[in-house]
C-alpha cells in the first residue's frame, strides 16, 4: 500500500467515523468493509436484506462485528427519512412516492448521511455513476457557491501524486465550470498533502493556437486567478509545458509553474478520460477515485470493475473527506 493510504490510515483512525455502503451484498463490498470493521477504521453501513448478508458474511468468512445492518424495507426510523426527505426536495415529491424513492439503496443511503446517521457514502460497484450521483445532488447537494461537482482521480506512481480532473462528470464544461473544478481540485490535493500548482490544459500553449476552444481555456485561467488570486495556477499549456521543465522554458518562460504541475484540469471529460487511463495503462500509474469533489458531504462512486482494494481504499479517501469537512 502506498505512502498515500498509509497517511490516509492513521488520519482517519480513532475517529467514530460511519460509511455507508448500499450495495451491502456485493462481495467486492463486504469484504472491504469486513477488513475496514476489523481495523477498526470507520464503522461500515451495509444496505440491504439483514438475513441475506449476514449469511453471504458467513459464506465468506467475513466478521462484521464492528458493523451495521440496515434494510430500507424494515428500517425503524424510516418516518423520518421520509419527512426530512420531502423537506430536502421542497414538496416536489408525495409522502406516497418518498416511501418508494427511499426503498432505492442509493437514495436510502444519501439520506443516512444527510440526516447525520452516518459520515459518507460508497457506492457504484453494482451501479452506474448517475444512480450514484443523482441523489446526492438531490439531497447532498453542492456547497455554498460550487455550481457543479466533479470527479478526481488521484493519480499515484510510487512517491509521485498527480490530481487530474474532470474526468467523470462534466461532459462539456465551460470556463465557469472549469475555473470551479480547479479551484475545487487545488482544495482536494491539499487534503492528500499535495501543494497544489494547477495547470489549465489545451492543446494550445500561451497562444499558440486560437480556437474556441483555447479561448475557453483562456477565460477559465483568467477566472480561476480572480476567485482564488493566492492559487499557483497557469495556462492553457500542452501537457509537455505544463510537466517538462526543458518544454516549460522554450514554450512558458514566464509561467509560475516552470514544467512542475502537480494538478491537471482537462478541458473536457472526454480528454480527461482518455487522459487517466492512458497514465494508468501505460504509465503504470494507481488511479484512485473517481473522487466527488463539490458535495456538502462526502459521496463516492466506484468503477463497476472495481476490486476489494478499490474499495477499500475509496473508503478510506471518504472517511478523510468527512473529517475535513
Amino acid at each position: 500500500m502506498s505512502d498515500l493510504f498509509t497517511v490516509l490510515k492513521e488520519k482517519v483512525s480513532g475517529h467514530p467515523l460511519k460509511i455507508v455502503f448500499p450495495e451491502g451484498t456485493d462481495e467486492r463490498i463486504l469484504k472491504a468493509a469486513g477488513r475496514l470493521a476489523q481495523e477498526k477504521l470507520v464503522t461500515p453501513i451495509l444496505i440491504g436484506d439483514i438475513e441475506k448478508i449476514q449469511q453471504l458474511a458467513k459464506d465468506y468468512n467475513i466478521s462484521l462485528e464492528n458493523a451495521e445492518i440496515y434494510d430500507p424495507h424494515n428500517f425503524i426510523m424510516m418516518d423520518e427519512l421520509v419527512a426530512s426527505f420531502i423537506e430536502r426536495r421542497k414538496g416536489k415529491v408525495s409522502e406516497e412516492d418518498a416511501r418508494k424513492i427511499l426503498l432505492d439503496e442509493n437514495y436510502f443511503g444519501t439520506m443516512l448521511v444527510h440526516s447525520n446517521k452516518a459520515d459518507g457514502l460508497v457506492s457504484g460497484a453494482a451501479h452506474s455513476t448517475a444512480d450514484t450521483v443523482r441523489p446526492a445532488l438531490q439531497i447532498i447537494k453542492t456547497k455554498d457557491g460550487v455550481k457543479k461537482t466533479s470527479g478526481v482521480f488521484i493519480m499515484v506512481r510510487g512517491d509521485e501524486k498527480y490530481v487530474f480532473a474532470d474526468c467523470a462528470i462534466n461532459i462539456s464544461p465551460d470556463s465557469q465550470d472549469l475555473a470551479e473544478i480547479a479551484i475545487e481540485s487545488a482544495r482536494t490535493a491539499k487534503m492528500f498533502g499535495i501543494e497544489p500548482r494547477v495547470a489549465m490544459l489545451s492543446f494550445s500553449t500561451k497562444g499558440s493556437a486560437k480556437s474556441p476552444e483555447t479561448n475557453k481555456v483562456m477565460e477559465a485561467v483568467a477566472t480561476a486567478k480572480l476567485r482564488d488570486p493566492m492559487l499557483v495556477l497557469d495556462g492553457e499549456f500542452q501537457f509537455d509545458a505544463a510537466f517538462v521543465p526543458s518544454v516549460a522554458a522554450k514554450k512558458a518562460p514566464d509561467s509560475p509553474l516552470q514544467g512542475d504541475a502537480n494538478v491537471f484540469i482537462f478541458p473536457s471529460l472526454e480528454a480527461g478520460n482518455i487522459g487517466y487511463k492512458i497514465a494508468q495503462r501505460l504509465g503504470n500509474f494507481e488511479a484512485v477515485g473517481p473522487i466527488l469533489q463539490g458535495l456538502n458531504r462526502p459521496v463516492n462512486d466506484l468503477s463497476r470493475g472495481c476490486n476489494e482494494e478499490d474499495v477499500y481504499k475509496l473508503s478510506l479517501i471518504t472517511a478523510a473527506q468527512a473529517l475535513q469537512q
